[in-house]
């Protein structure tokens, strides 16, 4: 990048935590490009999308990575003390969103969220509203439903993320132990009752389910091959609750990559994938 800085390092502020946001430089072209603003999946620091980030830019869009709560460069750590769940992931996205608005104001903006982080984007947008942005990108991204998984591997997906939340609720925090990182225990006690009922749960009383199927903001949502967290049929049972939403749903394929894919690799192998989120910004209406 001719010695300019990969991206600059901010930090948002919101009811006791600091979450950090990593701003990349404009990309080249027309000022006002798409921004695309990144959450990340469970326990995976904002770092690991910069060559998601760099294939994003060399397409045309700006990219800002924000790191969820309690990962990466984002506090607090979690802890016992540390009861932080669905709920603030959603409205973290928020706090995001309005300390970026002199940014964004104008241009069009695409929540792009892959595994937990697509989940957190869907839920902001069914309690919070889409008005904020103009539309969802979902890449690696299911309800992780023991039922939904092919052949025999439910049977070990239901016991595997009960036995994860039990011991966060034992604990008071999911040590992270070869899973997900270290996670506060009402994530996982959110994420857990996902895979448990194929449902989201309630948050501060609203019914999530009903507000997921009011949502309008149109959708793109990707699956990708050899995932194993997210195959493509946890991405489909969560695109059946967007009944009011205009959802585009598609496969990322080892062939279309030209390399090996897993839930989390395909950030490495992103090239044409960025080339069609572009394209999904390219034909949406302009603000």
């Amino acid at each position: 990048m001719n010695g300019a800085p990969e991206y600059v390092q901010e930090f948002v502020d919101v009811d006791g935590a600091r979450l950090g946001v990593q701003v990349y430089p404009e990309p080249a072209g027309p000022p006002g490009a798409p921004v695309v603003v990144i959450w990340p999946a469970m326990g995976v620091r904002a770092r690991y999308y910069r060559p998601f980030a760099a294939a994003l830019r060399s397409a045309g869009l700006a990219v800002i990575v924000a790191d969820l709560r309690g990962t990466g460069a984002s506090t607090p750590a979690p802890s016992r003390a540390d009861r932080h769940g669905y709920t603030e992931l959603a409205s973290d996205i928020g706090a995001v969103l309005a300390a970026l608005k002199p940014r964004l104001d104008g241009r069009t903006r695409v929540l792009l969220g892959h595994s937990l982080g697509g989940q957190a984007a869907l839920l902001h947008l069914a309690r919070h509203g889409g008005d904020a942005v103009d539309a969802l990108a979902l890449v690696a991204v299911g309800i992780p439903y023991w039922r939904t998984y092919p052949g025999r591997r439910g049977l070990g997906v239901l016991p595997y993320t009960q036995g994860i939340a039990a011991t966060a609720a034992l604990l008071g925090v999911w040590p992270g132990w070869g899973f997900g990182g270290r996670q506060a225990r009402g994530v996982i006690r959110d994420w857990a009752h996902t895979a448990r009922t194929g449902r989201f749960p309630r948050l501060d009383g609203t019914d999530t389910e009903a507000a997921v199927r009011a949502v309008r903001t149109p959708v793109l949502a990707i699956s990708v091959d050899d995932d194993q967290y997210t195959p493509h049929e946890t991405m489909d049972h969560l695109c059946a609750k967007l009944t009011a939403a205009p959802v585009t749903r598609e496969r990322y394929t080892v062939a279309d990559a030209g390399a090996p894919l897993d839930h989390f690799t395909w950030v490495r192998a992103g090239t044409p994938l960025a080339g069609r989120i572009a394209r999904f910004a390219a034909d949406l209406p302009p603000r």
